[in-house]
């Protein structure tokens, strides 16, 4: 595989609501401090992909809203509908395509505007599905229900699972929610839609990130600090709930094997350092975790029971927090690849993992239910 690696990182601090700034606004900060961690200009930059969603943004062709900000004047400038990580995979074939050397890639979401029931509702068919009234919640704890049934994975568990992540929140300047919550904390909160709890659900934040992705070439002119891609793939469920074993995760497992496969990874419990996990809600740490091979099916929930998946364990899963205190819904997957980058470089204070990173794994979904899936291995050399 062609080389690459991401060379500059930027993220807002995420927020309940950001009344001062509209997209752009939000953008810019998380652009500037991209091009200055990488130590470049935006006259060093060959293209721009920006990632946003019409139905958040309420109107059509959001991608405008962010692309003079990003810097698209007299650049090429291409868009992604979806989680920042897809936008990155985008971002990545273009510095590898031999047209462009260096790319910014930018994503945002403002939920603060937004009421998600509704935009979410849309993600359904809207001829038989949509009428039903289910949203991302209704439709993932369909999901964790089914998956939780099927692998006896108790909703302790899973309580387990948002309690070590908003406490690892709290080594985290960027988080949105930083709360010291015990397991009974979490199972003590109000039922959202069975089985998820209040603190099992990610809030909807304000939040952006931008990150700048450089051919070999390119890395080695301007790279001081590079986290050197070696491997990402993404795969695609069926888009109906009822054309899908919710309680497996096929795609990830296809996605993770041929990030795997590029990156020369065949066992990833012991070969990677730290993970930075897509967990909108917290039965999906315990779900994607197996999906991605770290352990066995079922096996999840004991494994975070057991404090492997703890920062200090021997499998740390997002010590950045996650999702769970913080998720700007568009930016979510691109935010976990900034923070494995920080992971990389020794720089992620706090929340830096206990031994020394030479390899970690982001991760970002796309659809209800996690229907696709993008896994990336980035790793020092």
């Amino acid at each position: 595989m062609d080389k690459a690696a991401i060379i500059g990182i930027g993220m807002t601090k995420a927020a309940g609501r950001v009344k001062e700034a509209n997209y752009a606004e939000l953008v810019y900060p998380a652009v500037v401090a991209a091009l200055e961690d990488a130590g470049i200009t935006i006259e060093d930059i060959d293209n721009i992909v920006t990632t946003s969603n019409d139905f958040w943004d309420g109107r059509t062709i959001s991608s405008m809203a962010t692309g003079d900000v990003s810097g698209g004047y007299d650049r090429n400038v291409s868009c992604v509908e979806g989680d920042g990580a897809f936008g990155a995979f985008y971002g990545w074939c273009r510095a590898l395509s031999g047209h462009y050397g260096t790319t910014l890639v930018t994503a945002y979401t403002k939920g603060s505007e937004s009421v998600s029931p509704y935009i979410t509702n849309a993600a359904f068919d809207p001829i038989y599905v949509r009428s039903l009234g289910l949203d991302m919640v209704s439709g993932c704890a369909l999901q964790a229900r089914r998956y939780m049934n099927r692998y006896n994975v108790s909703e302790e568990q899973c309580a387990v699972v948002s309690s070590k992540n908003h406490r690892n929140a709290l080594n985290n300047p960027n988080a949105h929610l930083q709360l010291d919550l015990s397991v009974e904390d979490v199972m003590g909160s109000r039922m959202i839609c069975e089985p998820m709890k209040l603190y099992d659900c990610s809030p909807v934040s304000d939040g952006a990130v931008a990150v700048v992705i450089a051919n070999e070439e390119k890395t080695k002119k301007f790279g001081k600090k590079p986290a050197w891609i070696k491997g990402v793939s993404f795969c695609m469920d069926n888009y109906l709930l009822g054309d899908r074993d919710l309680a497996e995760c096929a795609a990830l497992e296809k996605a993770a094997k041929q990030a795997y496969a590029a990156a020369g990874i065949s066992n990833p419990r012991k070969e990677i350092d730290v993970a930075e996990v897509y967990d909108a809600f917290s039965y999906q740490e315990l779900m994607w975790t197996e999906g991605l091979g770290f352990c066995e099916k079922g096996e999840g929930g004991k494994l975070a029971e057991s404090g492997a998946t703890g920062k200090a364990g021997d499998m740390p899963v997002n010590p950045s927090g996650g999702l769970l205190p913080s998720h700007p819904v568009i930016a979510g997957g691109l935010i976990r690849i900034a923070e494995a980058v920080r992971q990389i470089r020794g720089e992620a204070g706090d929340m830096q993992v206990d031994k020394d990173v030479g390899t970690a794994l982001a991760h970002g979904v796309n659809g209800v239910a996690g229907q696709s899936h993008c896994v990336w291995i980035l790793g020092k050399e």
